[in-house]
């Protein structure tokens, strides 16, 4: 840290409609997957607090579920839980999807953003995937949903501009201490991050088929003594049908998301594991209250 530059450190939300590139946004600023991505809309459930720590910042970035319009309790939820930070953090960073046209979704999530007190950027993502004069439409577009301090384009996938993105942060981050130890990437429990990358491989695999019905839980974390571990998670779906569909035939699909959910469960406890998976079924679980309570999707009061 120079001896001139005052250390700062804080919290960055990230905001937008689904599908927006946030968690793609976060993990490329990590350098590495904590959060969890599909093409699903409302891949994103719980807060994701992750730290990136440089020689003069320690910057924490929210990730937040996509704002929508909601159908359930579930979605309500969801909202809330994003519309919260706005009042809680130091810096708002609204992302929009450079492929799609700013819309009235990107409106009203414009309009609660304008609300924050804080620092204000407007994110351009997907720039890797936009032509020239397509982005220079929709930046112009997106300029009108709020009131900015800052506007920037990045591409997360292709690394673009994620660094000018992190030092944006830090400039406009007030002076303070670091809130989170050396070593300490997120807030997230081994259990949490387990449950959302099976999750992920659920909607990989059977988006088609099942998507906002599936919820995960990790039961167990159990180390042996011969340096492997053994995980139990628990899939649940709301109707019979779906319960067929991730076990698949002769219980190939279950096997699939097992398969391909362990590399990443393997890399986050960082030893070999034995992975059991089961299906339940918990009819309406996302209209109620108490479930989402109990599988930690209720909003933060």
């Amino acid at each position: 840290m120079s001896e001139n530059k005052p250390f700062r450190s804080g919290f960055v939300a990230l905001v937008g409609r689904p599908n927006a590139g946030k968690s793609t946004l976060l993990n490329a600023c990590m350098g590495e997957r904590l959060a969890i991505t599909s093409p699903v809309a409302q891949t994103t459930r719980k807060r994701l607090r992750a730290v990136v720590n440089t020689s003069d910042s320690q910057i924490v970035i929210v990730d937040t579920p996509g704002l929508h319009k909601p159908k359930d309790a579930l979605g309500k939820e969801l909202n809330r839980a994003a519309l919260g930070e706005l009042s809680d953090v130091d810096v708002v960073a609204m992302l929009v999807d450079s492929t799609k046209l700013v819309g009235t979704g990107d409106e009203w999530v414009g309009a609660h953003v304008d609300h924050a007190r804080a620092p204000k950027i407007l994110v351009l993502t997907k720039a890797d995937l936009t032509k020239p004069d397509q982005m220079a439409a929709q930046l112009e577009a997106a300029e009108k949903l709020a009131h900015f301090d800052d506007v920037i384009v990045t591409s997360a996938t292709e690394g673009f501009n994620v660094d000018a993105f992190l030092r944006l942060v830090s400039d406009k981050l007030p002076e303070g201490p670091k809130w989170f130890p050396e070593g300490m990437d997120s807030d997230a429990t081994e259990e949490d991050l387990v449950s959302e990358f099976i999750r992920e491989k659920v909607l990989l695999n059977c988006r088609d088929e099942v998507p906002h019905s599936v919820a995960v839980v990790c039961n167990d974390i159990v180390w042996k003594k011969d340096g492997h571990a053994s995980v139990s998670a628990t899939i649940l779906v709301e109707r019979d049908g779906q319960k067929g569909i991730i076990v698949g035939k002769g219980g190939s699909m279950i096997k699939k998301i097992g398969m391909t959910a362990r590399p990443d469960i393997e890399r986050l406890l960082g030893g070999k594991v034995f992975l059991e998976l089961r299906v339940q079924v918990r009819p309406q679980w996302r209209r109620d209250q108490n479930e989402i309570r109990r599988l930690g999707y209720e909003a933060a009061e």
